[in-house]
């Protein structure tokens, strides 16, 4: 028997984890020193709010678990016989793992007989979402972990998501972006295209000027590399945008049939910090990354 995780970052609701009964590790934020942790010091994301406080210049900073904090996840799971998958977003975004390995460490020590299984989703928010869920409705199936590894390994890159930076003073806070690079497009509107690169990184691809060119060139990007993508779950990011991502959505519907799966996500705050407000993405079934 095992027990699946997942986190926060990964854009699962507590609804959805309900759903396909997995756990979900909550990734924190804090705003004026006060530590924010999603699903624990509230129940439900109001997008619409957190986007709005953003837009008044608040500029919220993220932070690592602690080692402690991944024992307290893990432990009654070992303790009660049950193995762990985990399922998480990009390694090489978060020193959160170092943390997390510590951890594991120490559990596998007091329980030998345990194991514990995790799978770097190589991205954060809509592309590793798009994981979870397939490996979630396995699990829910009743699929033996080894299987749900294999399967997460083999579709690893072919899943991609393409977002345009809105506001680069986010990024710039995050040191995603560099201030001089911040500074220079909020000047000029530049609206770098970024995506998920196959070593789990953000990376700048392209860049268009205003908001619908940007929208143009997602489309272009999907259109590039999309693989068979109206059988699969298309998801359109929204960080208080849902009218801007609703065009992507019409978009994608006049180019891919009208009754293709697609839905808008709102991303959550803890990535949101990062991205800020008026950002959007679309992650789709692709050849390749």
């Amino acid at each position: 028997m095992f027990t699946f995780f997942t986190d926060t970052d990964c854009d699962i609701t507590p609804e959805v984890a309900k759903e396909y009964g997995i756990k979900l590790i909550s990734m924190p934020y804090s705003i004026d020193d006060k530590e924010i942790f999603p699903y624990i010091d509230f129940q439900e994301f109001d997008a619409e709010t957190f986007y709005n406080i953003l837009r008044k210049g608040v500029l919220p900073i993220t932070s690592a678990l602690s080692p402690e904090t991944y024992i307290q996840y893990f432990e009654p799971e070992f303790a009660a016989g049950r193995d762990v998958l985990y399922v998480h977003f990009s390694e090489a975004m978060s020193g959160t793992y170092n943390a997390m390995y510590l951890a594991v460490k120490e559990l596998e020590e007091k329980y030998p007989d345990r194991k514990f299984y995790h799978f770097d989703t190589k991205g954060i928010t809509l592309v590793s979402r798009a994981q979870v869920m397939v490996a979630a409705k396995m699990y829910k199936e009743g699929a033996p972990v080894e299987e749900i590894m294999k399967k997460l390994e083999d579709d690893v890159y072919h899943w991609s998501v393409y977002f345009y930076a809105d506001n680069l003073k986010f990024f710039g806070k995050s040191g995603r972006v560099s201030g001089i690079t911040a500074f220079m497009g909020n000047i000029i509107g530049i609206k770098p295209i970024i995506y998920m690169s196959r070593a789990g990184k953000m990376e700048s691809i392209d860049k268009a000027t205003g908001r619908k060119k940007a929208i143009d060139k997602l489309i272009e990007h999907v259109e590039a590399v999309q693989d068979d993508i109206a059988n699969y779950e298309i998801t359109v990011a929204s960080t208080g945008c849902r009218e801007l991502a609703g065009i992507i959505v019409e978009k994608l519907k006049d180019k891919y049939g009208q009754d293709i799966d697609v839905k808008i996500i709102d991303i959550n705050p803890t990535i949101g910090s990062h991205c800020g407000p008026d950002c959007t993405g679309v992650c789709f079934h692709s050849k390749d990354r």
